[in-house]
């Protein structure tokens, strides 16, 4: 992001490793920006390209990145601490009870993560990217700037040729989200149509799109959002459009979203891709098991199947059986086999149902784990003190475990089916579960809501039904967009949004866009306004003037 720099003929490894047109310079001596471009070729600007892809992985799959901040700050998830284990000095259960602060781990590792792909997407275009890679350079940078805007009401952005004795220019609240939404409008057909899920098309161009509008209001004033009728427009205009596109399509089996083989589902728009067993880019998708799995979950990796850490609350697990009809099923401890639910109890997205994947290697049903667990023969399963392995909703007010129930305390989540596909070698190698960062089943439920929002509920309750259907949940008549008195109102378009997305690292902005991410819920009984937005790291303050301290911090 420079006019020119010094480049060191010894340092010219991705020129060398690309094989591009040779560079007669001496030590010490200065290249332009045009000259290193025309020397590195198209394929070393694919290689830049390449790069900051590969920083998506990080941020989108660890847990204690941006899931962590969007999920574990809300009714979805938590993580107590139990005995010696999960306690890193509370910054995990800070994150759920709202008590960070500026110097808080997470919120700094977080803003680092984004600004890497930030940096990275802009190095790109210092450097004649075709328009096609310009493009996809620029929709890379315009997520991360989304995820910065929503979690810290801000962002820096340096453009090549910038003076680098001048601080990064810095965009907040409605003129960020402008400044987004600009970036994606002029892109967008520049992407190609269509492309495989791990590389930026007009689709996806188009869903962050979406997300910009739709939270535009959001982020103008987060203790009191607005909803212009002409940004719900655009959401929906946009939305209709990929829907009559007819790519996409929502999948018959939920959790095939999230398996082993999802890079075929044609429900997912843009994800990152992992492989089996090689550890190149592959983003160490395991820990979005083995972060909620007991130690004993499933053989031969006893004790090391997983963390013992995540879990969910009873009051979000209930949200799933209160909606009305559920065909026939109204209390999900009725109808289990071997402990967990028969296959045709209710709503897909709470699982039970067994998995070709996972249920004869481990046992494991994807969705949620609740009472008595099994494994890939059916004999119970104990914990590392020889007692029955049954998952308990009730979890320590102070969220500190102690005594003989602190291995099997919280409901826990299975989202992402573990990777038993190459057998026992595979099981704590890397695994091949692509990371879903968008998917269709949004596109249907943000135009959903829009068209709430303007006014127009019996067309949203017409999609929110097509996803319900697919979902085998059974239809509803009405369904307001939230209860601001009760959050966890599972006849809400807030809980909807919930039962489909959870622990996909949304539940936070959504809470914050329907007004209640202020309310008191599960072992978070106060708050403070300040939390709605995510302090700067200190750090991140020195570096840069231009950026200013969030009120509260």
């Amino acid at each position: 992001m420079i006019k020119s720099f010094k480049l060191k003929v010894f340092g010219l490894v991705l020129v060398t490793a690309v094989g591009c047109s040779k560079l007669d310079e001496q030590l010490n001596s200065t290249l332009t920006n045009t000259q290193t471009a025309n020397a590195l070729g198209s394929a070393g600007v694919g290689l830049l390209l390449q790069a900051a892809y590969s920083d998506v992985g990080g941020p989108f799959t660890a847990q204690d990145l941006i899931f962590s901040l969007q999920e574990n700050s809300t009714d979805e998830s938590l993580v107590p601490t139990r005995g010696g284990d999960w306690d890193d000095n509370g910054v995990w259960r800070v994150v759920h009870s709202h008590g960070w602060d500026a110097n808080h781990s997470q919120v700094l590792n977080v803003y680092n993560s984004l600004n890497k792909i930030n940096f990275d997407a802009t190095n790109v275009l210092a450097f004649s990217p075709s328009a096609q890679q310009a493009a996809e350079a620029r929709f890379l940078r315009a997520l991360s700037l989304y995820q910065l805007l929503d979690l810290y009401g801000q962002f820096p952005v340096r453009n090549p040729g910038d003076n680098l004795l001048n601080a990064p220019k810095v965009y907040a609240g409605a003129a960020g989200a402008d400044f987004i939404i600009a970036e994606l409008t002029a892109i967008i057909p520049s992407l190609p149509a269509t492309s495989d899920a791990d590389k930026a098309n007009q689709t996806s161009g188009n869903v962050l799109l979406m997300k910009c509008y739709l939270n535009k209001g959001a982020w103008a004033n987060r203790a009191a959002p607005t909803f212009d009728n002409g940004d719900m427009q655009k959401v929906i205009s946009i939305g209709n459009a990929i829907i009559a596109g007819g790519k996409y399509s929502l999948a018959t089996e939920y959790f095939s979203n999230f398996d082993v083989d999802n890079g075929s589902s044609k429900e997912n728009i843009l994800t990152y891709v992992n492989t089996t067993g090689v550890n190149a880019n592959n983003s160490g998708v395991n820990g979005t098991w083995a972060k909620t799995l007991h130690y004993n979950s499933y053989t031969p990796s006893n004790p090391n199947a997983g963390w013992n850490g995540f879990s969910t609350m009873s009051d979000f697990y209930n949200s799933f059986g209160a909606v009305t009809p559920m065909v026939g099923v109204t209390n999900f401890k009725a109808g289990k086999t071997n402990g967990l639910y028969a296959d045709t109890a209710a709503d897909s997205r709470i699982g039970g149902r067994y998995s070709a994947k996972s249920t004869p290697q481990s046992g494991i049903k994807p969705g949620f784990l609740i009472g008595q667990q099994y494994d890939e023969k059916g004999v119970a399963e104990k914990d590392r003190k020889g007692a029955a392995l049954a998952f308990d909703p009730t979890i320590a007010n102070d969220m500190k475990e102690t005594g003989a129930n602190l291995e099997v305390t919280g409901i826990r989540v299975i989202k992402y089916t573990p990777d038993f596909s190459n057998g026992s070698s595979s099981y704590g190698g890397p695994s091949g579960n692509d990371i879903v960062i968008f998917r269709y089943a949004d596109v249907i439920l943000m135009v959903a809501e829009a068209k709430m929002r303007t006014g127009d509920n019996a067309g949203g309750l017409t999609l929110v039904n097509q996803l319900r259907t697919a979902r085998k949940a059974g239809s509803v008549t009405s369904m307001p967009l939230v209860n601001t008195a009760d959050p966890v109102d599972p006849k809400t378009l807030l809980a909807e949004r919930g039962r489909e997305f959870y622990w996909e690292a949304q539940r936070r902005t959504d809470l914050i866009r329907f007004g209640v991410f202020l309310k008191p819920w599960q072992y978070k009984p106060t708050d403070d306004a300040k939390y709605l937005v995510f302090p700067i790291p200190s750090q991140s303050l020195a570096a840069n003037p231009n950026l200013k301290q969030n009120p509260g911090y």
